[in-house]
């Protein structure tokens, strides 16, 4: 892992308990500045004045969860950063929550319950191997495909993409 003591966080959990262990993670890796929001909204508004490197966000929370709380990030033309990595940390591991969280644009995806590694290695991935951003007329966020394919060597990856 490399050195992330000058990262900036943006931890958005409602569990106190849950924000107590991610923060002392963070900390006990080097990561000093850590913010913390309660729920999506907070985060937004926090956003305005933190500068985060990433956000590391719940995905079940009210009034806007950590799902809602991405997609407004890519999309809102307030957003102050649509670019900010997202990672999700949540006891959802079902497909559809996996996919839905895939597609509002979040980077990387922490099933709790949390282990440091696994934390500080989605850390890794969105710092050491980010993913490029895809802009269409219904998606905004990192590239979804995980795997390239080497032997494609055409112009457009899909029929529709000379639409565009």
């Amino acid at each position: 892992m490399a050195d992330y003591g000058t990262l900036k966080i943006l931890l958005v959990e409602d569990n106190q308990h849950m924000r107590s262990i991610v923060t002392a993670i963070l900390k006990g890796s080097g990561i000093r500045d850590v913010r913390e929001a309660k729920d999506g909204a907070e985060a937004f508004d926090v956003l305005k004045q933190y500068p985060a490197d990433i956000a590391l966000v719940d995905f079940n929370m009210f009034p806007i969860d950590g799902v809602e709380f991405t997609r407004m990030l890519r999309k809102s033309s307030d957003s102050s950063n649509p670019y900010l990595p997202v990672v999700m940390i949540t006891g959802h591991s079902e497909r559809s929550r996996v996919v839905e969280a895939r597609d509002a644009g979040v980077n990387e995806f922490v099933v709790k319950p949390l282990t440091a590694r696994a934390l500080l290695s989605r850390l890794d991935a969105v710092v050491m191997r980010p993913r490029p951003f895809i802009r269409c007329q219904t998606y905004f966020g990192p590239d979804r495909r995980r795997k390239g394919d080497g032997s494609y060597a055409g112009p457009f990856r899909r029929a529709t993409d000379g639409l565009l």
